[in-house]
């Protein structure tokens, strides 16, 4: 079970990394389950794994870095993007290359976790998260000195913070994914498949190749799923029938349930598992919260509504809608 969920993290962190490029909001969010399933289930994490996990629950919170009702971390007051420099930090210290992005993108996280806060109007909380993010260092100093500065004005549209943007943040982070999976593309599976398919003389090329029969928006995902199942299957033989009849099982019942059942949808609508989730209703004592947080923050101050209230796994874009709904109810 620990190698299966090994090759399952490589495979998670691709899907993770090629989603947030492409910015497929519903399979980020699949996948990211996935993710935060499988590295809970590690009692440590392997060295040579190191990277793939923080980066993993680096994605996982920029990707939500806006909403600062989440919480990532025991202590309250660290919102999502507070928590995505930890990871940053660590995956830093993994590498000794890529200086110049690693510089860029630490200062960018720095920049808008203030500029989140600002953003919600959270000008004390934004001073105080300052404090925290920099040391006492001179090379900090410009910029803890400017975001100080920024924070006084309690402008959150100030030429600073739109210069050093969100949109420029996601794109630095994109360039620095195409750089990690070019340099961990390890497709281990595929190689020791090929492997022993090429020393049973069984043409191992010709059938990961083979072309497949769908339209050209599906054929690429497709693709990647049959010749990771196909990969799987020739692994059963190398190792030999104990697998087959404890660990295998599981793991293929656990790989198809994550993403492979979705190949028989390829060309068609799909509708994601964010989608499909049951609502929940609004409860009166929920209503109730909501109507006190608007009378004591103001209506649009929904994440702060969102932490001193006492919510369901309600959102802050949940308690714009249900406002809106009660609204017009009135």
């Amino acid at each position: 079970e620990a190698v299966a969920a090994e090759w399952m993290l490589e495979f998670v962190c691709s899907c993770l990394c090629r989603h947030f490029a492409e910015q497929s909001g519903a399979e980020f969010w699949r996948w990211r389950d996935v993710a935060q399933a499988l590295i809970s289930g590690l009692s440590q994490i392997p060295p040579h794994q190191k990277k793939t996990v923080y980066l993993c629950q680096l994605l996982i919170r920029i990707a939500q870095g806006k909403s600062l009702g989440l919480q990532f971390e025991n202590d309250q007051r660290i919102s999502p993007l507070e928590s995505a420099l930890s990871f940053w930090t660590l995956l830093e210290r993994e590498e000794i290359k890529l200086e110049k992005l690693h510089e860029q993108i630490r200062h960018l996280i720095q920049i808008q976790i203030v500029a989140v806060h600002m953003e919600n109007r959270y000008f004390k909380e934004a001073a105080e998260v300052l404090e925290r993010l920099f040391t006492d260092s001179e090379s900090d100093k410009p910029l803890r000195v400017k975001l100080a500065t920024v924070i006084k004005t309690k402008d959150p549209y100030v030429p600073l913070l739109q210069s050093f943007s969100y949109s420029l943040l996601i794109s630095k982070i994109k360039s620095y994914i195409e750089l990690f999976m070019k340099e961990n593309e390890t497709n281990f599976l595929l190689q020791e498949a090929t492997k022993h398919v090429v020393s049973k003389g069984l043409g191992a090329t010709a059938l990961q190749n083979r072309p497949v029969e769908v339209n050209e928006n599906g054929k690429s995902d497709l693709e990647t799923k049959q010749r990771f199942v196909l990969s799987i299957l020739l692994l059963r033989d190398v190792l030999g029938q104990k697998l087959v009849t404890s660990t295998f099982p599981i793991f293929f019942k656990f790989v198809f349930f994550c993403g492979l059942n979705s190949t028989q949808n390829v060309g068609q609508n799909d509708v994601s598992l964010a989608c499909c989730r049951k609502r929940q209703k609004w409860t009166l004592k929920e209503d109730l919260e909501l109507k006190s947080g608007v009378r004591e923050f103001g209506v649009g101050n929904w994440a702060k509504i969102l932490a001193h209230g006492n919510f369901n796994n309600r959102t802050s874009v949940m308690l714009k809608d249900r406002w809106r709904t009660l609204s017009k109810i009135k």
